[in-house]
């Protein structure tokens, strides 16, 4: 199976299964003396884990991370980082229900054809349990990138058809403290309360719902992004489209921006002493697939988890007609997990091009 890995020259390739012995990932280019700070990879992990809220799966997972190699007395060594992090709450009789059957909106029939064999068991590869391994690797990332002052901030935005105003991003500190008050982690508390009972509702009646996840990354330096295939926008979007039940990404102005006039739509720039900035943002920190020292900016859509607790009408291996039954333990909805899987793909995007910056620009400092 080809497309385990990603990036250039900040590397990573993760590797396991839902209902294996463990997942992993395998950090290959980061550079060396980063603090390598183990309490907050695992912080990071425990924001994605399942079995946190009420809202969330209620499978227990620790998701306790293993450093095997990589690191000396607290710091990269600039050679290979190995992680693993052990299942240890599989319950693979959950699927053997479906172990011939074709889950609607699931991997299980492209699997199939594709491979002529799948892991049935939560979906096997398919599972957003690999998604922890990002988490991981992107908290690295994120601790490579802080020694240069980069901040990542995401919450959830919108669930259903709620939606969060905007935020007033000055200090995203005060930001991520708001978003950990509450389980939905919205930053803004009104709407995460409406958000939360929603979700309950939801939940109750055996359904699931999709959500939208809003990101701001500060600090970017000008010069960051590939021409002509390589733009820094369209990375990011191949990564948040990589993440499980994604369906949608737009950055600046996304969507809004088709429906404006050019004169509406063009920042204008402006100097103020030594730097240069823009009045608006509708670019979203990024012009001509560079970044140009703006905030970058950008949203990413969720469908909703396909299990739902309700009977379904679908096909078997034979390709005759049946009904398949939810079991198991599934989210409700997957975007307050999904908060610190984009930063994490965020700050995997942001690393790696930061690499290439420093490498192929005359201007890198």
């Amino acid at each position: 199976m080809a497309g385990n890995s990603f990036g250039d020259l900040f590397r990573i390739s993760t590797f396991g299964e839902s209902h294996g012995k463990a997942i992993g990932v395998i950090i290959d280019g980061c550079p060396s003396l980063v603090d390598i700070d183990e309490e907050f990879i695992q912080s990071e992990l425990d924001k994605r884990r399942p079995g946190q809220s009420k809202i969330t799966t209620q499978r227990k997972e620790s998701d306790t991370a293993q450093i095997l190699s990589g690191t000396f007395e607290g710091k990269s060594t600039g050679t290979p980082i190995a992680i693993i992090i052990p299942n240890e709450d599989q319950r693979s009789k959950d699927y053997s229900h479906i172990q011939d059957k074709f889950r609607p909106s699931h991997a299980d029939y492209t699997y199939q054809v594709k491979y002529g064999i799948r892991d049935y068991r939560g979906g096997g590869r398919s599972s957003a349990r690999e998604t922890a391994a990002r988490v991981a690797a992107g908290a690295v990332a994120k601790l490579f990138l802080k020694k240069h002052g980069i901040e990542i901030f995401a919450h959830v935005s919108g669930v259903g058809t709620i939606e969060a105003p905007n935020l007033d991003a000055k200090d995203l500190a005060a930001l991520l403290e708001t978003r950990e008050q509450n389980i939905v982690r919205c930053a803004d508390p009104a709407t995460a309360a409406e958000m939360e009972t929603f979700i309950n509702q939801v939940r109750k009646n055996g359904d699931t719902v999709g959500g939208r996840i809003s990101t701001i990354i500060r600090h970017v330096p000008v010069g960051l992004g590939e021409p002509v295939f390589d733009k820094l926008h369209a990375d990011l979007a191949k990564a948040m489209m990589s993440i499980n039940a994604v369906h949608g990404f737009e950055y600046g102005s996304g969507f809004d921006g088709s429906t404006m006039l050019g004169s509406e739509h063009n920042d204008i720039f402006v100097k103020d002493g030594d730097k240069i900035s823009t009045i608006t943002n509708f670019s979203g920190g990024i012009q001509g697939g560079i970044s140009n020292g703006m905030d970058i900016t950008f949203k990413t859509a969720f469908k909703p988890v396909a299990t739902i607790m309700r009977d379904q009408d679908t096909i078997n291996e034979e390709g005759q007609e049946t009904t398949i039954s939810g079991k198991g333990r599934h989210d409700p909805c997957v975007v307050p997990r999904a908060v610190i899987i984009v930063e994490a793909m965020a700050a995997l995007v942001i690393a790696d091009h930061l690499l290439k910056y420093k490498a192929y620009s005359t201007h890198a400092h």
